[in-house]
């Protein structure tokens, strides 16, 4: 290709995608799609000819860009899904035009992960030996990197090679969890072929929190019953809620058994850079391993996760396998990355990680955190403070669990008016949030992870919850 289209096609790229930045905080949050756009894009027909890279450009402006998920406005209340760091935007392209496989080797992109992997590690106070870690696609697959770590430890230590002889004959291995474990440690136990019926869901406290005492009694029944009890899972921020588990008497039983100790910190482990709930995440070092995600709370664009381990080595006995082409008898003693998970060709994450990091550096990063935290706090003061909501759990990090209450309906239309309400909000355009089911009842849930928002923000997302709710209740 000749340079200077390209060049041109790169400068309006750049144009078209500061405009649409610049635009994200004035439009809807959400839409639905028209759908006669949306079936263009369906079935869109495989082209014979090519296209230039201009009439490209023009069609992404027209077909793509109008119609997001909602994630960038500072309104955007749903799931755990973050707006774009600018600099990770910026990052991102730079990274495809180097396009290597960060699977190992000297080049800029192997050296500059364990750096990310190690900034990473650093803020939230996770020990770091080097080869303790590498960044992947999101916490689901760093989740599976470390419970495979767990379960070859667990088998080891049982007399059993799993690498060369699979599970059959080993006695089931056990992994504890709660209700609100996240559903990625379920999909991994069962791509491990460990069995969902393996990991028992343990009671909690009032605040979703696992119990240390159900804990230490069902490893105690598992042991006399002839299993292998091998992994603890705790949440450094539930999904639903954003409660964080108490690590240290977890971590305490797990020393006293010998058991793994996962943390999930997926979306809340960068809490702990608040000084106001850092408190909340006494013990999370003592974890083995913790999968989290730069691409939610960090705001590096997708995807981009990441595997921590205390202990590297662990990684390494599950995962290395290095065939005669990718020798590298004189590289650093490391290895590859592709040796401490299960990727071979990989993507270079780590730049848009660096540039994030590097943009707003460790104190920028914790007082966007802080500013996400105390309008949670905010918005959960809100809702208990108006009669016609009522707030489902304590706001712990930047969650907030709530449903509308209006006098005079009876349990059932209340669970039939909240589980309505996610989707009246979104239609509206104005505000975004999602739902879930707490104790049983119909609720819905606003994340906070936007330093943008402000208080204006969250008036706007209540003043659309009543309106959409009256709605709703004005049709029963």
């Amino acid at each position: 290709m000749p340079e200077q289209p390209f060049r041109d096609a790169a400068h309006r790229t750049a144009d078209l995608v500061a405009d649409y930045l610049a635009a994200v905080p004035t439009g809807p949050v959400w839409q639905p799609m028209d759908p006669a756009a949306r079936q263009a894009l369906l079935t869109a027909p495989l082209p014979h000819a090519g296209r230039p890279l201009d009439e490209l450009l023009t069609a992404v402006a027209a077909d793509v860009l109008p119609a997001p998920m909602g994630n960038g406005h500072p309104r955007f209340f749903g799931w755990v899904n973050s707006a774009p760091a600018e600099a990770g935007v910026l990052a991102t392209l730079t990274a495809a035009a180097m396009n290597p496989s960060s699977a190992g080797g000297d080049h800029a992109d192997v050296h500059l992960e364990r750096t990310v992997v190690r900034w990473i590690a650093e803020l939230v106070g996770f020990p770091h030996p080097p080869g303790g870690g590498l960044l992947t696609s999101g916490t689901s697959m760093a989740t599976i990197v470390c419970l495979t770590a767990a379960r070859g430890r667990a088998a080891a230590a049982a007399g059993w090679d799993v690498r060369a002889d699979g599970l059959a004959g080993l006695p089931p291995l056990v992994g504890y969890v709660s209700g609100e474990t996240h559903s990625c440690v379920r999909k991994a136990a069962e791509l491990l072929g460990l069995g969902s019926r393996q990991l028992r869901v343990l009671a909690t406290d009032a605040e979703g929190r696992l119990d240390p005492r159900a804990l230490r009694a069902a490893v105690a029944e598992d042991r006399a019953a002839g299993r292998l009890p091998f992994l603890v899972v705790a949440s450094a921020g539930t999904v639903n809620t954003g409660a964080v588990d108490r690590f240290e008497p977890i971590a305490d039983v797990c020393a006293e058994q010998g058991l793994w100790l996962h943390v999930d910190g997926a979306y809340g482990a960068f809490g702990v850079l608040d000084p106001q709930i850092a408190h909340r995440y006494a013990g999370l070092a003592r974890a083995d391993s913790l999968a989290l995600d730069p691409h939610k709370w960090l705001g590096v664009p997708v995807d981009c996760g990441c595997a921590l381990v205390r202990d590297p080595q662990a990684l390494r006995e599950t995962f290395s396998l290095v065939p005669a082409y990718l020798r590298d008898e004189e590289g650093d003693q490391l290895g590859w990355f592709s040796e401490y998970g299960t990727e071979q060709t990989r993507p270079f994450r780590s730049l848009k990680v660096w540039a994030t990091i590097a943009h707003r550096g460790r104190d920028g990063i914790a007082a966007d955190i802080a500013t996400c935290t105390r309008l949670a706090r905010r918005l959960g003061e809100l809702v208990g403070a108006d009669p016609a909501l009522e707030l489902m759990a304590p706001v712990e990090t930047s969650i907030v669990a709530f449903r509308a209450r209006p006098a005079g309906l009876d349990a059932a239309a209340l669970d039939a008016l909240n589980q309505a309400l996610p989707a009246a909000v979104q239609r509206r355009g104005r505000a975004f949030l999602t739902g879930t089911v707490l104790g049983g009842h119909e609720a819905v849930r606003a994340c906070l992870l936007n330093a943008t928002t402000t208080e204006r923000d969250l008036d706007v997302l209540l003043a659309e919850v009543r309106a959409a709710a009256a709605e709703l209740t004005t049709r029963q």
